[in-house]
């Protein structure tokens, strides 16, 4: 069987289909015939190159195959490389009603590097993005967080208050017990969020 052919079968064992990392493949293979056989298999069109040396297959539907999406381009490259992937600021402030920009194209905050991947003809922005922007990741109160961050210290506080009526106690009980991980201005306007309606 060819390393081509042993690829596509240990992709057909994974769970949901990949994704498939190069490094995960050298039991079949050193390094070099491996990426040659991912490489070839991307150019027939049977693999679909996310990010360095990590791949996923094309998604299969009724009207033929297509490039998967950008959230599960974005969700491989988390898993694989064991960075913290979230949405923008700006997404999550447009999410939460903050705002109605939007980033003309996808923009992702990472623990890893910045830098950008080509999906197709789209292209995507990861930028590098200090620890507490991060914190909390996917969860509501983690979008709060990106949210505000990109809103800045001056309009975070009205902000807080639009939030806090959307956000369910829990969540909002979240980013209070992530206050210490923020800065100063920003636990701040937290912690009077809360105070201001004994949230505590």
């Amino acid at each position: 069987m060819h390393l081509s052919e042993q690829i596509l079968e240990h992709l057909k064992r994974l769970s949901g289909g990949g994704p498939i990392a190069a490094k995960s493949l050298l039991h079949l293979g050193n390094r070099a015939a491996v990426d040659q056989a991912l490489s070839r298999l991307t150019e027939k069109g049977q693999l679909v190159r996310v990010g360095r040396g990590v791949y996923l297959p094309p998604v299969k539907g009724r009207f033929g195959t297509r490039l998967p999406s950008v959230e599960e381009a974005v969700k491989a490259i988390a898993m694989q490389k064991g960075e913290v992937i979230v949405p923008s600021g700006a997404t999550a402030a447009n999410e939460l009603g903050l705002t109605t920009q939007m980033p003309i194209r996808p923009v992702y905050w990472t623990s890893g590097r910045t830098r950008k991947m080509n999906l197709g003809k789209q292209v995507v922005e990861f930028r590098h993005a200090p620890r507490w922007q991060l914190a909390l990741a996917l969860k509501p109160a983690g979008q709060t967080v990106r949210a505000l961050a990109w809103l800045g210290p001056e309009k975070a506080e009205p902000a807080l208050q639009t939030i806090k009526r959307k956000l369910p106690a829990a969540a909002f009980k979240e980013l209070l017990e992530a206050v210490p991980q923020l800065p100063s201005w920003l636990a701040q306007s937290v912690s009077k969020a809360a105070h201001g309606s004994n949230a505590e």
